[in-house]
């Protein structure tokens, strides 16, 4: 309830208001930025953020385990925040209790971690983009796509602002889709977000109120 299913070509892409996709095809969830370890990076700079945010987010991603039980999780980058701390081995007890899921990471800007630290039992790493049947699986979004595919990446943190009347302002992330893109917001609620200029032939989906809601603009 609450997401939001599109349609390219034969693949049915389920928007989650979780802010994760689901493939029921492939039996495959997919998830953007989720920045695992900020909460310890920020404290380290003497800025205190509960690392209950972390908690949080993982606990949203074994409800959605639990819910559609999906053979491949895809991390697409930036699962973890730099530099190596406590979080990472939250993360890896997570993926432990998980073992009927196979994880992958599809490396970002922020994966820096030493590449001993990935343990190849619980996870796939790819260092580049990935090819998925119809699907170009990568951290930052792709300029130059094959006509008969489509990328699913993340990277930007995408949101767009809303306009009411009195002036009223409301800014929201969401799903950004272009003809073959699809830019999935940020997983993790400590991210920002990068607000998005639409063209004539993208589409936002903002998440708001646990729904997915498709948004019309007026050129």
């Amino acid at each position: 309830m609450g997401s939001f299913i599109m349609q390219w070509g034969d693949l049915s892409i389920q928007l989650l208001p979780e802010k994760a996709i689901y493939i029921d095809a492939l039996s495959s969830l997919l998830i953007a930025d989720p920045h695992f370890g900020k909460a310890a990076h920020f404290r380290k700079a003497g800025i205190p953020v509960s690392e209950k945010l972390h908690i949080g987010d993982l606990m949203i991603i074994q409800k959605l385990i639990q819910k559609y039980k999906p053979l491949h999780l895809y991390f697409l980058g930036d699962l973890f925040h730099s530099d190596l701390n406590i979080g990472w081995s939250d993360l890896e007890t997570f993926a432990e209790y998980h073992p009927e899921t196979y994880f992958h990471l599809i490396k970002g800007n922020h994966d820096i971690l030493p590449e001993m630290v990935y343990r190849s039992d619980i996870w796939e790493v790819h260092t580049e983009s990935l090819a998925l049947g119809q699907m170009i699986l990568s951290h930052k979004p792709m300029t130059n796509i094959p006509a008969e595919k489509i990328n699913l990446c993340g990277h930007i943190h995408p949101g767009i602002s809303l306009y009411g009347t009195g002036r009223q302002k409301l800014t929201l992330p969401c799903y950004f889709v272009s003809p073959n893109q699809i830019i999935l917001p940020a997983f993790g609620r400590f991210t920002g977000l990068y607000i998005m200029k639409c063209g004539k032939n993208d589409k936002a989906f903002v998440i708001a109120e646990k729904k997915v809601i498709p948004v019309n603009f007026i050129d």
